[in-house]
C-alpha cells in the first residue's frame, strides 16, 4: 500500500482527475478515495459489483454519495483516467536495466488469462454461472505483450473453462507463454515442449518439481 501511495500521492491523482474532467471545481467526490476504492474493493475482490463499489467508497470518504450520484459518475472520461494510471504506473515500475538479456531469446511473450463479467440474472440461459440464480460471461484473452496486440478473443458462459480455449500448435515456435493454474496441465506443457515453445506457470499445491538448475543464488536456506 505504501508503494503505490508514494506511486500515486492524492496530489497526483487529484490534478489529473481535474485534467481530464472527472471531478467537478466543488471536489465533492474525493478522486483518492475513489481511486483506492476500485483498486482494493472493487479490480481485487471476488464479489465485484457496482453497490458493493459504492459501499466500499461510502465506508472511507468523508463524505457519501447517493447511488445515483456514484453511478452518474462511471463516464467514459472516468475509464480514460483509470487507463492513464495504469500506463503511468507500468512506465514508472518498468525498469529495462533489470531485464535478463536471455529474454531476447524469444520471438515474443504471450499472455493467457480470462476474467469473469457479471451479468444480469434474467441472462441466465445463454450465459450460465457456476452459481445458481446468477448469469456470468468469461472474457478469454491471448495477449502478445511483445506487440501489444490481441491474439485471440473469446467470450463465454462462466462455466467454460479457460484452457479448453488454450489451442496448442505450431505457434508456439520460440515463443514465452505466461499463464496461471486455471491452465495447469503437465500434458499442455509436453506440447508446448514439443512445438518448441516455452511456458511459466504457477504451480499447484500438490506438485512436486523437480529442481534441474539454479539461475541465481540464494541467502539462507536455499
Amino acid at each position: 500500500m505504501r508503494r503505490l501511495t508514494t506511486l500515486f500521492p492524492s496530489e497526483f491523482l487529484e490534478e489529473h482527475a481535474e485534467e481530464l474532467g472527472v471531478i467537478e471545481r466543488d471536489r465533492k467526490l474525493q478522486i483518492p478515495a475513489f481511486v483506492w476504492a476500485f483498486v482494493f474493493g472493487f479490480a481485487a475482490g471476488e464479489s465485484r459489483t457496482l453497490a458493493g463499489f459504492r459501499r466500499s467508497y461510502n465506508s472511507t470518504a468523508d463524505e457519501t454519495i447517493s447511488p445515483g450520484g456514484f453511478y452518474h459518475r462511471l463516464t467514459p472520461s472516468l475509464a480514460e483516467y483509470f487507463r492513464y494510471l495504469v500506463e503511468h504506473g507500468l512506465d514508472e515500475v518498468a525498469v529495462p536495466d533489470t531485464v535478463d538479456a536471455d529474454i531476447d531469446r524469444f520471438r515474443d511473450v504471450m499472455i493467457a488469462d480470462g476474467t469473469v463479467l457479471r451479468l444480469h440474472e434474467f441472462l441466465t440461459d445463454e450465459f450460465q454461472a457456476r452459481h445458481e440464480e446468477q448469469a456470468g460471461a468469461k472474457l478469454h484473452l491471448l495477449h502478445n505483450a511483445t506487440e501489444q496486440t490481441i491474439e485471440r478473443l473469446d467470450v463465454t458462459d462462466e462455466k467454460t473453462h479457460d484452457s479448453t480455449l488454450f489451442n496448442i500448435g505450431s505457434w508456439l515456435e520460440d515463443r514465452l507463454v505466461l499463464f496461471d493454474r486455471a491452465y495447469f496441465k503437465y500434458r499442455r506443457f509436453a506440447l508446448i515442449d514439443e512445438n518448441d515453445g516455452y511456458f511459466v506457470s504457477r504451480l499447484k499445491e500438490n506438485a512436486n518439481p523437480v529442481v534441474t538448475e539454479e539461475l541465481r543464488e540464494w541467502r539462507g536456506n536455499e
